[in-house]
């Protein structure tokens, strides 16, 4: 998968691969190799969920910070 399909993945879809990841790690039965693209595999999908994520909190900042703006906002009438 290229860096731009990665880019494009939902959180959903990163979350659900790499649980998908984790349990074949978990799991054994592979390569020290095979292995190793699992774990860097998992690495990149854990950086999209938490690059994901760390967008949601930063929306969430904005809206929040946005509220409390026009709570303080003296009325216009």
């Amino acid at each position: 998968m290229s860096s731009s399909e990665e880019a494009e993945l939902s959180y959903e879809a990163a979350r659900a691969e790499l649980v998908e990841v984790v349990a074949a790690l978990e799991s054994g039965g592979t390569t020290l190799e095979e292995s190793l693209a699992l774990w860097e595999r998992g690495e990149r999908l854990a950086t999209i969920c938490q690059t994901w994520l760390d967008g949601a909190r930063e929306r969430l900042d904005l809206v929040i910070a946005g509220d409390a703006a026009s709570e303080d906002a003296p009325d216009a009438d």
